[in-house]
């Protein structure tokens, strides 16, 4: 039988959600530095960073949903990209999905190798590389489908691949980097997961 949450262990979780989740659409926001590209995207400072921490602490059931709420909040503020390439029903749904909600939902399976590797700083980065390259995957086939005017004679397969990895493969990078040392300092594991 799987323990059951307190009021204190629940609203403990939900106010950590929260605030994490706030601090994830700040990182990402225009008020901290971060490197755009022209056509969507951008490095940030461990803009990925509280969600993967989410994803650790309280598992995938509960970082999923926070995770696509969080790449809706960043549809939000990236709309104007899909007005600029959409063209059809189908060419909306395929950015809307691909480029925010399954893209930024994958940052909710960071802690999937929490009791698989031992070392906690250890299994925190490789989760936070696995879920990245989930949303790089996710970026690379909406640049495929739905961004391939942009590819010129590169090719679409190679210019989604160059195009979303020139932010994908920085951001992974620090979020990793970031993971293991927040990993190193703080004891992130919560028994009640």
């Amino acid at each position: 039988m799987k323990n059951k949450l307190s009021k204190n262990d629940a609203l403990l979780r939900l106010v950590e959600t929260a605030i994490l989740l706030a601090l994830a659409i700040v990182l990402n926001s225009k008020f901290v530095p971060n490197f755009p590209l022209p056509f969507g995207g951008s490095v940030t400072i461990f803009g990925q960073l509280p969600i993967v921490l989410i994803a650790y602490r309280y598992g995938a059931k509960w970082a999923l949903p926070a995770a696509i709420l969080f790449g809706f909040t960043q549809l939000l503020f990236g709309w104007g990209n899909a007005a600029a390439i959409a063209q059809t029903f189908g060419a909306y749904l395929i950015f809307i999905l691909f480029d925010y909600l399954l893209a930024f939902g994958s940052l909710g399976l960071a802690g999937i190798f929490r009791n698989k590797i031992k070392n906690e700083p250890l299994s925190l980065a490789v989760g936070s590389v696995f879920a990245s390259i989930l949303r790089y995957l996710c970026h690379f086939i909406s640049g495929v489908t739905i961004w391939q005017a942009y590819a010129d004679e590169k090719g679409v397969l190679l210019y989604s691949l160059t195009y979303n990895g020139s932010y994908m493969i920085p951001e992974m990078i620090i979020t990793a980097i970031g993971a293991f040392g927040v990993a190193g300092v703080l004891k992130l594991a919560n028994k009640n997961k």
